[in-house]
């Protein structure tokens, strides 16, 4: 028997698939985060190594019955960092004494776009720490919108809310705007109840500004006014992305997942995201992934595979 074995390579964790080449799976486990921009390329490649060691385990193949193993993570959609981890997990289990069929890199947004549509044209919205619109169109061709970063994009993802409801914080405790619910949240949850405190957390802690951004959400449900515009704002530079890509494609009928933690679970921001796309971009069609990002990857290998005739 043949197998290909997908991986989604998250910053949290790392979730591995084994299918058999007709992509019907057999196994599936789940390792420690494996975002070569965070924790290097030799610790992803003893993460990778170790799942992949999981999966033999347990199905007792031989290296030489997997025909294919595909990655896809964070950073990868830079060619040459791509290149560079595929070369360096090479060398990493060719050192284990360990020879692979192949092994390819692809981003994390490429096989989350090719689960969410089974291979097929569609478009996802990604929203986590930051943002990114990513199109495959009936030709088989990709269009991108946003992801250009915490400096100079990711406008409606968690740092930019989360930065934003730091900022509200901070003006509050200096009393250039009335009281709102949002420092009480902050105080109770992260203890910052003065402006001493609030430095101490951001410069000292290195606080990471995507986690104020739940607090910012259950402000807003409480009708804090100020929180109310960082929502409506934030969700309109999303809309903005899905416009921008209606141009591109010059098609205004788009299908969209949305991904990550801000816009697929209920809460206050997804539920005013979605009524912005239902009004703002009418022939816009919003559904739910078809498969999760590592089946994605497995979709990938297997028309990889298909292309050079494996």
């Amino acid at each position: 028997m043949h197998y290909i074995i997908g991986i989604d390579g998250g910053g949290t964790k790392t979730h591995c698939l084994v299918t058999d080449v007709q992509g019907q799976i057999v196994f599936e486990c789940t390792g420690g985060a494996s975002n070569f921009l965070v924790q290097g390329m030799e610790n992803v490649s003893e993460i990778i190594f170790g799942l992949i060691e999981n999966c033999k385990k347990n199905l007792n193949f031989n290296y030489s019955d997997v025909k294919m193993i595909l990655l896809g993570t964070s950073g990868a959609g830079r060619k040459n960092d791509a290149l560079k981890l595929e070369k360096v997990f090479t060398e990493y289990s060719f050192h284990r004494g360990v020879i692979l069929n192949y092994f390819k890199v692809e981003s994390d947004a490429a096989i989350a776009l090719e689960g969410a549509f089974s291979g097929n044209p569609g478009s996802i919205l990604i929203a986590g720490t930051g943002s990114i619109l990513f199109c495959k169109d009936n030709e088989g061709r990709t269009h991108r919108v946003g992801g250009f970063g915490k400096i100079l994009g990711d406008e409606g993802g968690g740092y930019s809310i989360g930065k934003k409801g730091l900022k509200l914080v901070s003006k509050e405790l200096d009393g250039r705007i009335d009281v709102s619910t949002i420092l009480k949240l902050s105080a109770k949850k992260f203890g910052i109840n003065s402006p001493e405190k609030l430095i101490e957390e951001v410069y000292l802690n290195k606080m990471e500004a995507s986690v104020f951004a739940p607090l910012v959400f259950d402000a807003a449900g409480q009708g804090d006014v100020e929180s109310l515009k960082i929502i409506d704002e934030e969700s309109e530079e999303l809309i903005l992305h899905l416009l921008a890509m209606v141009k591109k494609v010059g098609k205004p009928a788009l299908n969209v997942a949305l991904i990550g933690g801000l816009i697929n679970h209920d809460n206050i921001y997804s539920r005013t995201l979605r009524k912005k796309m239902i009004l703002e971009i009418p022939d816009i069609n919003i559904k739910d992934p078809d498969y999760p990002p590592a089946m994605g990857a497995v979709l990938m290998a297997k028309e990889f595979l298909s292309s050079n005739n494996e």
